[in-house]
């Protein structure tokens, strides 16, 4: 009897020892959590996220990604930066405040740049068929009676606006055949300055254009390579291969 008083005595004072020991532990772990907004559905690139795709769960801050959205307010009437799936949690990087459809894009154009549209000779020249709206891009030329190919310093960091069929069918409203099958591009329309405009004109006439994809995702990255091609005009940059090519001049 007495054996069993003790050890009933040694059990309570564990169960209170363990008690004020594992608690904070428990405690810290529950109330280590975030609110976050997660996707209930797939959305294409592009898409205008509605209240109904997204709502709001607690994760562990210490598994958070940067730049996560804790709002749902935050996120509604921004667009994929590309394609998000069911249970993602949605971030800076991956949603938009601008819309990568065409129309919207060049509804934008206030003047500072504008659109050019290039031809793409062969499947191959147009990467395929697999160029997306919001794409940065290098434009390879290529003169086929010189044999010589270069990217000028003026094409090497380009936004795709869209591609567009030869049946006017631009990349946004393009359908697939049952077979997966669908129409290739036919020309590219980028974003562009008065100087590319005036040298894509050109080459229209006199070069091939073969593309190089550079750059697929965020538009915060992808801005940052159209800083850089702005960077190469603000230095009064002249490419090697303009000043090798005296028949492809800026002068109409």
């Amino acid at each position: 009897m007495k054996n069993r008083t003790i050890i009933g005595i040694v059990c309570m004072i564990l169960a209170v020892a363990m008690t004020f020991a594992i608690a904070p532990v428990v405690n810290r772990l529950t109330s280590d959590t975030t609110t976050v907004v997660r996707l209930k559905q797939e959305v294409g690139r592009g898409t205008k996220i509605t209240e109904d795709q997204v709502e709001t769960v607690k994760v562990k801050t210490d598994t958070m990604p940067q730049g996560v959205y804790v709002k749902t307010a935050d996120v509604v009437g921004k667009y994929a930066s590309s394609t998000l799936y069911a249970g993602d949690i949605l971030t800076k990087a991956k949603l938009s405040g601008d819309s990568s459809n065409a129309d919207d894009v060049l509804a934008t154009l206030n003047g500072s740049k504008g659109a050019v549209s290039v031809t793409i000779d062969t499947f191959a020249a147009g990467l395929s068929g697999k160029l997306q709206n919001g794409d940065i891009i290098s434009l390879i030329a290529v003169d086929k009676n010189a044999g010589t190919s270069a990217i000028p310093g003026e094409l090497k960091y380009m936004k795709v606006i869209t591609t567009t069929t030869a049946g006017g069918i631009d990349q946004d409203s393009v359908v697939k055949n049952e077979d997966g099958s669908f129409e290739i591009p036919s020309t590219i329309t980028v974003l562009c300055n008065t100087e590319q405009a005036k040298l894509l004109a050109k080459y229209e006439a006199d070069i091939t254009l073969q593309v190089a994809l550079v750059y697929r995702g965020d538009n915060e990255t992808a801005n940052k390579f159209l800083e850089k091609q702005d960077a190469f005009f603000a230095g009064g940059g002249a490419s090697e291969y303009l000043r090798h090519h005296k028949n492809v001049s800026l002068k109409l």
